[in-house]
């Protein structure tokens, strides 16, 4: 079946991966919650949020290699196993380091996953569709997070905080394994066709050259970092203004829902202003909004702001897809894609970690702080972007490397094309 087919596997992938990030989206303040009560402090805290991302960091090269040159689909399970043994491990956890090793096994799964599903929209979209199309996907994503940070906060709470956390990591581990009811003739039967062979592969450093990859990598690293470090440290904020888990687990979820809002009306926000112009405003909206949270504001006030972030936050990762995907070469997507979030794990060991740091050091709220100036290098490299993609020749953006052979190049140029390929549409 041709990209732009029937879309009914894309509505059974947001499906399993409602379910999927709904299990990631409750274990990951369980996760804090139960370090809380086993004597974690806010440099553990980090710590164990940063080891999340560590054992993916090393992964996702290799698997995006993998995914370039066979099926999307096998990952999608495969990662389903590893988020719910991930989940359930880390509930009968005694101690910070399993604790943190389980936390490690989660973030494997859940970058499994993410690596098979975004290459799946990829790969059996229309160019034309992706932004639409990556879209609708996460809001899979925004989906989970909606869900599971109230599900965690109506479990957790009262004086058995470790036995109540406990409980709230069995059941994501529980939830996780839902996802496998929608995981069916999810991937077309078409084997991608490849210009290069195995022992051929795109360089990497050639990958991270191409125009637009870096901006785009970036751009997601920050999205990312912030979106973690929210659910990881807003319980920590909470403890020390006295606001109760469900509290919480509410406030999370209302960012989550004003992302959903975000990525529904993600088409006509792009007709209005283009891909360029809206990655700069919401990323610097998203700054002053991640720094507001420093300020010792009354929880309405928190409210207002986190759902003005959500919103912001929502355009940032499909359309960071979209760019990653638009500008690598046609064999090095799923590649592309790993490095995208390769670097969101980068970010997610890098940016909690220094969380910890400045918490320790600076007090709770910091890092929100820390969490501004990132989004705002992203939003002056979304406008850098949208200057150079003006001003540079569309051609030239996508294959800086002279990848392409010369017929396929005279071929994208519908002004030179006799008759445009099928499969390219």
């Amino acid at each position: 079946m041709r990209p732009g087919g029937n879309r009914g596997w894309l509505l059974r992938l947001v499906i399993a991966f409602s379910f999927a990030q709904g299990a990631v989206s409750m274990a990951r303040p369980a996760v804090s919650y139960r370090a809380l009560a086993l004597g974690a402090d806010e440099r553990a805290i980090g710590v164990i949020a940063g080891v999340y991302a560590l054992l993916p960091l090393f992964a996702a090269v290799p698997l995006g290699r993998r995914t370039d040159h066979g099926r999307c689909a096998p990952l999608l399970p495969a990662g389903v196993v590893l988020i719910a043994g991930g989940c359930a491990l880390s509930g009968t956890a005694d101690s910070l380091a399993a604790m943190a090793a389980w936390s490690g096994v989660m973030g494997l799964g859940h970058l499994s996953f993410v690596i098979g599903a975004q290459s799946l929209v990829a790969r059996q979209s229309a160019p034309d569709e992706q932004d639409r199309n990556f879209g609708h996907f996460t809001i899979g994503a925004s989906l989970g997070q909606l869900v599971g940070p109230i599900a965690a906060g109506a479990l957790i709470g009262g004086p058995d905080m470790a036995g109540t956390s406990a409980l709230a990591l069995l059941v994501a581990g529980a939830v996780a394994a839902f996802s496998f009811v929608s995981l069916w003739r999810i991937e077309h039967r078409t084997p991608p066709k490849s210009r290069t062979g195995q022992g051929d592969r795109i360089p990497v450093h050639r990958i991270l050259r191409t125009r637009g990859v870096p901006a785009g990598i970036f751009i997601s690293l920050a999205v990312l970092s912030a979106t973690d470090i929210l659910t990881a440290y807003l319980p920590v904020v909470g403890e020390h203004r006295g606001i109760s888990p469900a509290v919480i687990g509410l406030l999370l979820s209302l960012r989550a829902a004003a992302t959903i809002a975000c990525r529904l009306v993600m088409t006509p926000m792009l007709r209005l202003l283009g891909r360029a112009a809206l990655l700069t405003t919401t990323c610097l909206l998203a700054a002053v909004l991640c720094a507001g949270i420093a300020l010792p504001v009354p929880v309405w006030a928190l409210a207002v702001m986190l759902a003005l972030l959500g919103f912001c936050l929502g355009v940032g990762q499909p359309l960071s897809m979209t760019t990653v995907v638009q500008a690598a070469p046609d064999d090095a997507r799923s590649t592309a894609l790993a490095l995208r979030l390769t670097g969101n794990r980068l970010g997610q060991v890098a940016a909690p970690a220094a969380a910890g740091l400045i918490a320790g050091v600076a007090g709770v709220a910091a890092p929100f702080v820390m969490l501004g100036a990132l989004l705002l290098i992203a939003s002056g490299l979304g406008l850098r972007q949208g200057r150079t993609g003006a001003e540079s020749d569309p051609e030239d953006r996508e294959d800086p490397e002279g990848l392409a052979d010369p017929a396929e190049q005279v071929e994208s140029d519908g002004r030179k094309a006799s008759a445009p390929d099928p499969e390219r549409r």
